[in-house]
Protein backbone atom coordinates (compact mmCIF):
# COMPACT_ATOMS: atom_id res chain seq x y z
CA UNK A 1 0.00 0.00 0.00
CA UNK A 2 2.82 2.42 0.81
CA UNK A 3 4.54 1.77 -2.52
CA UNK A 4 1.26 2.08 -4.41
CA UNK A 5 0.40 5.35 -2.67
CA UNK A 6 3.89 6.70 -3.31
CA UNK A 7 3.62 5.92 -7.03
CA UNK A 8 0.14 7.40 -7.37
CA UNK A 9 0.59 10.35 -5.03
CA UNK A 10 4.11 11.74 -4.69
CA UNK A 11 5.24 10.49 -8.10
CA UNK A 12 2.24 10.43 -10.44
CA UNK A 13 0.33 13.25 -8.82
CA UNK A 14 3.29 15.52 -8.10
CA UNK A 15 6.87 14.88 -9.20
CA UNK A 16 6.32 13.24 -12.60
CA UNK A 17 3.62 15.78 -13.42
CA UNK A 18 5.95 18.69 -12.68
CA UNK A 19 9.04 17.45 -14.52
CA UNK A 20 7.14 16.94 -17.78
CA UNK A 21 7.82 20.57 -18.62
CA UNK A 22 11.59 20.34 -18.27
CA UNK A 23 11.61 16.96 -20.03
CA UNK A 24 9.69 18.29 -23.04
CA UNK A 25 10.85 21.91 -23.34
CA UNK A 26 14.46 22.20 -22.20
CA UNK A 27 17.36 21.27 -24.46
CA UNK A 28 18.05 17.56 -24.93
CA UNK A 29 21.44 17.57 -23.19
CA UNK A 30 20.70 20.42 -20.80
CA UNK A 31 21.37 20.17 -17.09
CA UNK A 32 17.65 20.53 -16.15
CA UNK A 33 16.62 17.64 -18.41
CA UNK A 34 19.55 15.35 -17.60
CA UNK A 35 19.11 16.04 -13.89
CA UNK A 36 15.49 14.90 -14.06
CA UNK A 37 16.49 11.79 -16.00
CA UNK A 38 19.13 10.97 -13.41
CA UNK A 39 16.55 11.25 -10.64
CA UNK A 40 14.23 8.94 -12.60
CA UNK A 41 17.03 6.40 -12.94
CA UNK A 42 17.57 6.40 -9.17
CA UNK A 43 13.81 5.98 -8.71
CA UNK A 44 13.72 3.05 -11.12
CA UNK A 45 16.62 1.35 -9.32
CA UNK A 46 14.81 1.75 -6.00
CA UNK A 47 11.27 0.87 -7.09
CA UNK A 48 12.36 -2.22 -8.99
CA UNK A 49 13.75 -3.71 -5.77
CA UNK A 50 10.71 -2.62 -3.74
CA UNK A 51 8.18 -4.33 -5.98
CA UNK A 52 10.19 -7.49 -6.63
CA UNK A 53 8.57 -9.64 -3.87
CA UNK A 54 5.08 -8.64 -5.06
CA UNK A 55 5.37 -8.07 -8.84
CA UNK A 56 8.16 -10.54 -9.51
CA UNK A 57 7.91 -10.88 -13.29
CA UNK A 58 7.45 -7.15 -13.81
CA UNK A 59 10.46 -6.40 -11.61
CA UNK A 60 12.61 -8.88 -13.56
CA UNK A 61 11.61 -7.30 -16.89
CA UNK A 62 12.47 -3.85 -15.54
CA UNK A 63 15.76 -5.16 -14.20
CA UNK A 64 16.74 -6.59 -17.58
CA UNK A 65 16.17 -3.23 -19.28
CA UNK A 66 17.72 -0.81 -16.79
CA UNK A 67 21.06 0.61 -17.99
CA UNK A 68 24.28 -0.11 -16.15
CA UNK A 69 26.04 -3.19 -14.79
CA UNK A 70 23.92 -5.33 -12.51
CA UNK A 71 23.35 -8.86 -11.21
CA UNK A 72 21.60 -11.42 -13.40
CA UNK A 73 18.38 -11.12 -11.35
CA UNK A 74 16.78 -8.46 -9.18
CA UNK A 75 16.46 -11.18 -6.51
CA UNK A 76 20.25 -11.28 -6.23
CA UNK A 77 20.48 -7.54 -5.59
CA UNK A 78 20.68 -5.63 -2.33
CA UNK A 79 18.45 -2.71 -1.31
CA UNK A 80 19.40 0.44 -3.18
CA UNK A 81 21.24 2.76 -0.80
CA UNK A 82 22.80 5.27 -3.19
CA UNK A 83 20.13 7.98 -3.39
CA UNK A 84 21.86 11.38 -3.58
CA UNK A 85 20.89 14.18 -1.21
CA UNK A 86 18.99 16.96 -2.94
CA UNK A 87 20.77 20.34 -2.89
CA UNK A 88 17.34 21.91 -2.42
CA UNK A 89 16.78 19.85 0.74
CA UNK A 90 20.16 21.01 2.02
CA UNK A 91 19.19 24.62 1.32
CA UNK A 92 15.62 24.64 2.67
CA UNK A 93 15.18 21.42 4.62
CA UNK A 94 13.25 18.29 3.65
CA UNK A 95 9.93 19.84 4.67
CA UNK A 96 9.89 22.15 1.64
CA UNK A 97 8.35 19.67 -0.77
CA UNK A 98 5.71 18.53 1.71
CA UNK A 99 4.68 22.17 2.09
CA UNK A 100 4.58 22.64 -1.68
CA UNK A 101 2.58 19.45 -2.12
CA UNK A 102 -0.03 20.74 0.33
CA UNK A 103 -0.13 24.15 -1.36
CA UNK A 104 -0.53 22.57 -4.76
CA UNK A 105 -3.48 20.55 -3.54
CA UNK A 106 -5.14 23.78 -2.39
CA UNK A 107 -4.45 25.38 -5.77
CA UNK A 108 -5.87 22.36 -7.59
CA UNK A 109 -9.07 22.60 -5.55
CA UNK A 110 -9.41 26.27 -6.46
CA UNK A 111 -8.84 25.52 -10.15
CA UNK A 112 -11.37 22.71 -10.04
CA UNK A 113 -13.97 25.22 -8.86
CA UNK A 114 -13.22 27.32 -11.96
CA UNK A 115 -13.39 24.26 -14.20
CA UNK A 116 -16.74 23.23 -12.77
CA UNK A 117 -18.05 26.70 -13.55
CA UNK A 118 -16.83 26.38 -17.15
CA UNK A 119 -14.39 29.27 -16.76
CA UNK A 120 -11.14 27.33 -17.00
CA UNK A 121 -9.85 24.48 -19.15
CA UNK A 122 -6.30 23.38 -18.38
CA UNK A 123 -4.13 24.51 -15.47
CA UNK A 124 -1.77 26.34 -17.84
CA UNK A 125 -4.67 28.63 -18.72
CA UNK A 126 -4.62 29.89 -15.12
CA UNK A 127 -2.93 32.66 -13.20
CA UNK A 128 -2.73 32.03 -9.46
CA UNK A 129 -2.42 34.45 -6.57
CA UNK A 130 -1.35 32.91 -3.26
CA UNK A 131 -2.17 35.02 -0.22
CA UNK A 132 0.00 33.54 2.50
CA UNK A 133 1.02 34.12 6.11
CA UNK A 134 4.60 35.44 6.50
CA UNK A 135 6.45 32.16 7.06
CA UNK A 136 4.61 30.34 4.29
CA UNK A 137 5.03 33.33 1.98
CA UNK A 138 8.80 33.24 2.52
CA UNK A 139 8.88 29.54 1.63
CA UNK A 140 6.86 30.06 -1.55
CA UNK A 141 8.87 33.12 -2.60
CA UNK A 142 12.10 31.14 -2.26
CA UNK A 143 11.24 29.34 -5.50
CA UNK A 144 10.91 32.67 -7.31
CA UNK A 145 9.89 32.19 -10.98
CA UNK A 146 9.87 28.41 -10.64
CA UNK A 147 6.84 28.39 -8.34
CA UNK A 148 4.63 28.40 -11.43
CA UNK A 149 6.30 25.20 -12.63
CA UNK A 150 5.49 23.48 -9.34
CA UNK A 151 1.86 24.59 -9.58
CA UNK A 152 1.77 23.96 -13.37
CA UNK A 153 0.20 27.36 -14.00
CA UNK A 154 1.21 30.15 -16.36
CA UNK A 155 1.73 32.63 -13.53
CA UNK A 156 2.03 32.44 -9.74
CA UNK A 157 2.25 35.41 -7.40
CA UNK A 158 2.74 35.39 -3.62
CA UNK A 159 1.04 38.16 -1.64
CA UNK A 160 0.36 38.93 2.06
CA UNK A 161 -2.64 37.12 3.47
CA UNK A 162 -3.96 40.40 4.85
CA UNK A 163 -4.51 41.57 1.26
CA UNK A 164 -6.64 38.56 0.28
CA UNK A 165 -9.80 39.66 -1.60
CA UNK A 166 -13.21 38.23 -0.83
CA UNK A 167 -13.12 35.82 -3.78
CA UNK A 168 -9.86 34.20 -2.61
CA UNK A 169 -10.70 30.67 -1.50
CA UNK A 170 -9.82 29.32 1.92
CA UNK A 171 -8.95 25.64 2.09
CA UNK A 172 -7.66 23.36 4.82
CA UNK A 173 -4.63 25.56 5.51
CA UNK A 174 -5.67 28.66 7.52
CA UNK A 175 -2.42 30.40 6.48
CA UNK A 176 -3.32 30.37 2.79
CA UNK A 177 -5.94 31.86 0.49
CA UNK A 178 -5.97 31.07 -3.23
CA UNK A 179 -7.34 33.15 -6.08
CA UNK A 180 -7.41 31.73 -9.60
CA UNK A 181 -7.95 33.85 -12.71
CA UNK A 182 -8.00 32.94 -16.39
CA UNK A 183 -4.76 34.08 -18.03
CA UNK A 184 -5.27 36.71 -20.71
CA UNK A 185 -1.87 36.32 -22.41
CA UNK A 186 -1.34 34.38 -25.63
CA UNK A 187 -0.31 30.73 -25.45
CA UNK A 188 3.20 29.68 -26.44
CA UNK A 189 2.77 26.97 -29.05
CA UNK A 190 5.79 25.07 -27.74
CA UNK A 191 5.36 24.92 -23.95
CA UNK A 192 1.65 25.93 -23.78
CA UNK A 193 2.30 28.49 -21.06
CA UNK A 194 0.45 31.77 -21.49
CA UNK A 195 3.08 34.52 -21.37
CA UNK A 196 2.89 38.23 -22.10
CA UNK A 197 6.03 38.12 -24.28
CA UNK A 198 4.51 35.74 -26.84
CA UNK A 199 4.50 37.62 -30.14
CA UNK A 200 7.37 39.94 -29.21
CA UNK A 201 10.20 37.81 -30.63
CA UNK A 202 10.59 38.54 -34.32
CA UNK A 203 12.31 35.28 -35.26
CA UNK A 204 9.82 33.19 -33.25
CA UNK A 205 6.55 35.14 -32.95
CA UNK A 206 4.58 32.17 -31.56
CA UNK A 207 7.04 31.34 -28.76
CA UNK A 208 7.64 32.76 -25.30
CA UNK A 209 11.05 34.05 -24.29
CA UNK A 210 11.88 30.92 -22.32
CA UNK A 211 11.31 28.70 -25.33
CA UNK A 212 13.31 31.02 -27.59
CA UNK A 213 16.21 30.59 -25.17
CA UNK A 214 15.80 26.81 -25.25
CA UNK A 215 15.49 26.66 -29.04
CA UNK A 216 18.38 28.85 -30.12
CA UNK A 217 20.06 30.18 -26.97
CA UNK A 218 22.05 28.79 -24.07
CA UNK A 219 18.97 27.22 -22.50
CA UNK A 220 17.15 28.08 -19.31
CA UNK A 221 18.45 27.45 -15.81
CA UNK A 222 16.37 25.45 -13.34
CA UNK A 223 17.21 25.17 -9.66
CA UNK A 224 14.10 23.66 -8.12
CA UNK A 225 11.32 22.43 -10.42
Amino acid sequence: HKVHNFCGGELGGFYLDIIKDRQYTTQADSHPRRSAQTALWHLAETLCRWIAPILSFTAEEIWENLPGERTSSVFLAQWYEHLPQSSVDEEFGDGLWRTLLDVRQEVNRAMETKRAAGELKGSLDAEVELYAAPQLATTLQSLDEELRFVLITSEAAVLPIAEAPEDALEGENPELRVRVAVAAADKCERCWHRRIDVGTHEAHPTLCGRCVTNVEGEGEIRRYA
